[in-house]
């Protein structure tokens, strides 16, 4: 028999990251990857390569009920899709070169300006 139990933190990780995906279009990451460090003890680079994976199914989704409800234009994504085609390439290159302190600074870095941008 499956031990439940084991897998309920998992879930609701889950859960909490579709739900911050959905609402802001994306960021789903940025709550599962340390989410997946500190309770799911995860290693940096697995945790940011298993979000990835995580995000990419969650990110179909999403992008059916964007573009059905809110009626955003085929011409204006197929580009940057195209782009982050290569883009995602070199980043999943780059990750399995750097340390996790490095990958901690970076991923930081990023959620820092992510932020202040967001204010103002």
């Amino acid at each position: 028999m499956i031990q439940m139990k084991k897998y309920i933190p998992g879930i609701l990780i889950g859960i909490a990251t579709g739900i911050v995906n959905g609402l802001f279009g994306s960021g789903g990451g940025t709550l599962l990857v340390p989410c997946m460090e500190k309770f799911l003890k995860t290693e940096p680079q697995k945790a940011h390569a298993g979000a990835i994976a995580v995000i990419l199914p969650l990110s179909v989704i999403s992008i059916f009920l964007y573009l059905k409800r809110l009626n955003v234009g085929m011409y204006t994504l197929l580009p940057v899709c195209l782009g982050g085609i290569p883009g995602g390439f070199i980043g999943a290159k780059i990750l399995g070169k750097i340390s996790p302190g490095q990958l901690h600074l970076v991923f930081g870095i990023f959620m820092l300006l992510g932020g202040i941008r967001m204010v103002f």
